[in-house]
């Protein structure tokens, strides 16, 4: 397959948005030096972190058992320093 400059590989779809929010999209993909697609495919992105916390969780879940190990010593001072600061 042999892709056009500017054109990225992707699902393609067809969805209606209002007028006025789709001349907001057109500037600021103007301004940014982006496509209309990248700052749609960004702000579904933005839209599905937000309401899809169970995903967030999980991918944290995952950063921390890659991590695994012996707590960071500098860390636990630190965050033990906060704590006996902090009025419960």
């Amino acid at each position: 397959m042999v892709l056009r400059p500017g054109y990225t590989y992707g699902m393609r779809t067809a969805v209606s948005i209002p007028g006025d929010l789709f001349e907001k999209v057109e500037r600021l993909a103007r301004r940014a030096g982006r496509s209309r697609s990248e700052v749609f495919s960004e702000a579904l992105r933005e839209y599905l972190a937000r309401h899809a916390p169970d995903e967030v969780t999980e991918a944290m879940d995952r950063v921390c058992a890659a991590v695994e190990g012996e707590p960071d010593a500098f860390l636990c001072t630190a965050a033990r320093r906060v704590l006996e600061k902090t009025e419960w």
